[in-house]
C-alpha cells in the first residue's frame, strides 16, 4: 500500500507521527512523508520525522507541501495513486468531543482515498 503521511500542522503530536511512522513499518507500507506548509515547519518537526524514520529503519521519501496543505494532499493522493492518507492532529476538548483543524476536516470531507488520523 502507498500511504502519504501528511505533517506540519501546530497540533501535530510527535507521537502521532511516531506512531503513524511504525504502523508503516509493521505492514510493509511504501511511505511518502509531506511537510505541509514549510515557510512555517519548524526545524524540530522536521528532525522528530527524521529520528523517527532512522529509528525503525524504514525509507520514506519527504516532500514540501506549498498552498493550501488539505487541498495539495488530496491532489497529491489522486494524482499519483496514494491508498491512503494519514494525518497527525485531533485534540480533545475539554468536553470531550474531538476538535480538528481545517486542513484535517478538508482532507477528510474531499478525499476519495482512506483517511486516517492518529491521535
Amino acid at each position: 500500500m502507498n500511504v502519504l503521511l501528511g505533517v506540519g500542522s501546530p497540533n501535530d503530536s510527535p507521537a502521532a507521527i511516531g506512531r503513524a511512522i511504525r504502523r508503516a513499518t509493521r505492514v510493509g507500507n511504501e511511505l511518502t512523508v509531506a511537510i505541509l506548509d514549510p515557510e512555517t515547519a519548524t526545524d524540530e518537526l522536521e528532525a522528530t520525522v527524521t529520528a523517527t524514520l532512522d529509528e525503525h529503519d524504514i525509507t520514506a521519501s519527504t516532500r514540501y507541501v506549498e498552498g493550501q496543505p488539505g487541498s495539495e494532499l488530496v491532489d497529491i493522493a489522486e494524482s499519483e495513486g496514494f491508498d491512503e492518507i494519514v494525518l497527525a492532529g485531533g485534540q480533545t476538548s475539554p468536553m470531550g468531543k474531538i476538535t480538528i483543524d481545517k486542513t484535517v476536516e478538508f482532507v477528510v470531507l474531499n478525499a476519495h482515498t482512506t483517511v486516517t488520523l492518529v491521535r
